[in-house]
């Protein structure tokens, strides 16, 4: 005989009595998470430059000068926010710019990134002032 038919009763069982309760009304949060001041229609875009590993740092380099990265990236009026070298990984970078011009920053790494790189791309906010609130909150809690 199969276990499967008992093992499946014994779970519905544990999980009915909460599939079947009345939905409660979360308590609102006593402070709503603060986000740090971004201009209106900006957005944020980090982007992982990962090292071709095959080249050294002079090959990569004399690539990224044939391209025109060096003219092309970032494109006038974007705003660098980070820029670090990630040992291991590459470079990683973080732009702020009106979000009508993510297409020109993806054209701009296409045409001079692509090749000496490989390239993420992740959507980012701000987080530190909320996590820095939440953090507070959290250890003001009684255990």
């Amino acid at each position: 005989m199969t276990r499967w038919p008992f093992t499946a009763l014994v779970v519905g069982l544990l999980f009915a009595p909460h599939l079947t309760a009345p939905a409660r009304a979360q308590p609102a949060p006593s402070q709503p998470h603060a986000q740090a001041a971004q201009p209106a229609g900006t957005m944020l875009l980090t982007v992982f430059f990962k090292h071709d590993q095959s080249k050294n740092l002079n090959e990569i380099n004399e690539q990224l000068f044939r391209n025109g990265y060096y003219d092309k990236f970032p494109p006038d009026g974007v705003e660098v926010l980070s820029w670090y070298v990630v040992m291991g990984i590459g470079q990683i970078v973080t732009l702020r710019f009106p979000a009508e011009r993510l297409r020109e920053i993806n054209v701009a790494l296409e045409q001079t990134a692509w090749g000496p790189y490989r390239t993420e791309f992740y959507s980012t906010y701000d987080y530190k002032q909320a996590a820095e609130q939440q953090r507070q909150t959290m250890r003001a809690r009684k255990r």
